[in-house]
């Protein structure tokens, strides 16, 4: 293969990152990683079923430092994994040359993984996956959300992984050397829900020992729930997320015990439910089934003991309040005395244990949308509910703005003006389809991305922007 060597020019970096809160190192010595080039190929599993690239491990071998995944939820259910594939499940997929047998991501994450932990030196790999099904109506994490996507990543890579979170401006090649850093690229969907989520009527619940749940509705009908861990910095780290029932206006209560309760009111009717749920170690809630309890609108509730409830509503014909009292017995809440109240309802949107608050809202933050879900906390204030940032997130050519805030851009290969403005703008740019050295750019892609990577003309165009292996 042609000898690299280290690009000679940088290019100022921008201060970008995934949306997660990050630290910024002082300038040190080239080549920065946000002003390199690195030898990339497009649709990596494929081989040389289609274009002439060999086998992940051949690639890696041969200074490819950008693996394209291209992945499917469809048979989740079954595989308990996302399969890679073109158009569907194993369509293009080369499983010669020492490539897994089977087309589960989990396999070939491996070998990736396998070539890392022998090549502690090597340039970081970036593992990209491109999203060719929507993720957001996987509902649960079961059913292969974006946390069971975090979850695969994690336990693929482990501490050679560098998180989205945890990247620090500045970065040099060489801090990077024999890290993985994987990154979303495919459904826009999906890659927007990965950093935000949007809802109506929020409500939380945090306990004596930070574990934090909020729930709120979709705005269609829809109720769903996120769990977190209030952490020693006072920010909540967010571990599950999933769709529970149908219903609006939802508010819960949680106990020391990990025990929640949960209200809501129906979507096309005035009938108030419960449900009884438990907070696993794990952050995912044991639901039980759902009960109606009575009529009216804008329910709230809270713990006054360990095992007992007050519940204050608004009737459904007038602004009377009325209250239960409930006493928790495991999956059903047994409730009494109910009678007019003069007390106002429970904030639903706030929760205070000792020194320690939460407080959930909706608002934009930059350009995401105006029912973003919002926390702050007694430390701090206004950050995103959202999936924990393990994984990068691409913007592409026609995304909307609030994708933009990214570390890596992507566009096909010819659209030349979108990777010389995102590369001077210090963004690193992938550009696929990276088929003929007439494509080539100044500034260069950070990533041309190619289905024929060893011919002449590639490895000459490399060699000459300065491509770091």
């Amino acid at each position: 293969m042609t000898s690299k060597r280290t690009l000679a020019v940088t290019f100022t970096a921008a201060a970008v990152i995934t949306g997660a809160v990050v630290a910024t190192t002082p300038a040190t010595a080239a080549p920065a990683f946000t002003a390199s080039v690195f030898a990339a190929t497009h649709n990596s599993y494929s081989g040389d079923v289609d274009g002439a690239k060999g086998s992940i491990t051949y690639q890696l071998d041969h200074g490819v430092r950008f693996i394209e995944f291209d992945i499917h939820d469809n048979g989740y259910a079954t595989n308990h994994d996302y399969s890679i594939g073109h158009s569907s499940p194993g369509d293009l997929v080369d499983h010669g040359g020492g490539n897994p047998a089977s087309s589960l991501l989990h396999d070939w994450l491996a070998v990736v993984s396998a070539w890392s932990g022998t090549h502690t030196t090597a340039a970081p790999i970036v593992v990209m996956l491109d999203l060719k099904d929507d993720l957001t109506d996987n509902q649960s994490y079961a059913a292969g959300n974006l946390t069971a996507l975090n979850q695969e990543l994690r336990a693929a890579f482990g501490p050679k992984m560098l998180e989205a979170k945890n990247y620090l401006n500045g970065s040099t090649v060489d801090s990077l050397r024999g890290k993985v850093l994987p990154l979303i690229s495919g459904d826009e969907g999906t890659r927007a829900e990965y950093r935000r989520d949007v809802g109506y009527h929020p409500a939380i619940a945090l306990n004596g020992h930070g574990q934090v749940v909020e729930v709120h509705d979709s705005g269609a009908g829809a109720l769903w729930y996120w769990t977190g861990a209030y952490g020693a910095d006072g920010r909540v780290t967010w571990l599950r997320h999933g769709r529970y029932d149908s219903g609006v206006t939802p508010a819960v209560a949680l106990n020391d015990n990990g025990d929640l309760v949960e209200v809501h009111q129906s979507q096309s009717a005035t009938t108030l439910w419960y449900h009884v749920g438990h907070l696993g170690a794990d952050g995912e809630i044991s639901w039980s089934a759902s009960h109606q309890y009575d009529n009216g609108v804008l329910p709230t509730l809270a713990f006054t003991g360990t095992s007992t409830l007050r519940e204050i509503h608004q009737s459904q014909s007038s602004s009377q309040n009325w209250t239960w009292t409930g006493t928790l017995s495991g999956s059903t809440v047994t409730w009494t005395g109910n009678a007019k109240t003069s007390a106002a309802r429970y904030d639903k949107t706030t929760s205070v244990r000792g020194t320690q608050s939460v407080h959930v809202y909706t608002g934009a933050d930059g350009a995401t949308p105006a029912q973003t879900l919002r926390v702050s906390t007694d430390r701090v204030a206004g950050a995103r509910i959202q999936y924990d940032q393990a994984a990068f997130d691409e913007y592409q050519q026609g995304d909307p703005a609030e994708l933009q805030d990214a570390l890596f851009y992507g566009a096909p290969a010819t659209a030349s003006s979108f990777i010389v403005s995102g590369r001077q703008n210090g963004h690193l740019v992938r550009g696929w389809d990276f088929d003929s050295a007439g494509e080539a750019t100044n500034p260069p892609a950070s990533y041309p991305a190619s289905n024929t990577p060893y011919a002449s003309w590639y490895q000459t165009m490399i060699a000459q922007q300065g491509a770091v292996s």
